[in-house]
């Protein structure tokens, strides 16, 4: 069974880091993307978010918000999303895509039940087999 989980990360971050530790322990094979340098558009960041109330969607542990510079229980969809987008460090992290499902921030239960859900097997490919390395002819 192959569980693949893209992994948005903070680098060096010390959460982020056992958190691959318990993906990888549990059989997970992680892509690794820098959460600073995501590349996503304001929809594909939102898409991780789901129905998540917005202050949700902010590290509370981020500078600005620690510093009072930012109130994220003031802020509508838009305003937050120019924040987010601006500044990745605010995003909560890590984002995660399992399967067809995105996640913002872990939850080992839910990512639990996720991976449970998403997992399939691997087809078994044997190229080795003389079938499969000759063209079959239609006669």
């Amino acid at each position: 069974m192959m569980k693949l989980v893209v992994f948005y990360e903070k680098p060096f971050c010390a959460a982020n880091a056992k958190q691959k530790q318990i993906l990888r322990s549990s059989g997970c094979t992680l892509i690794e993307r820098n959460l600073l340098e995501h590349g996503l558009d304001a929809e594909g960041l939102r898409s991780f978010m789901g129905d998540m109330s917005v202050c949700e969607w902010f590290n509370p542990a981020a500078p600005a918000i620690k510093n009072g510079e930012i109130f994220p229980n003031d802020l509508d969809e838009e305003e937050a999303m120019k924040l987010l987008m601006s500044d990745p460090i605010l995003i909560r992290r890590p984002l995660m895509i399992i399967g067809s499902e995105k996640l913002c921030g872990f939850d080992g239960v839910k990512v639990a039940e996720i991976l449970d859900k998403a997992v399939e097997e691997m087809p078994k490919i044997n190229c080795m087999e003389k079938s499969c390395l000759e063209k079959k002819s239609h006669i």
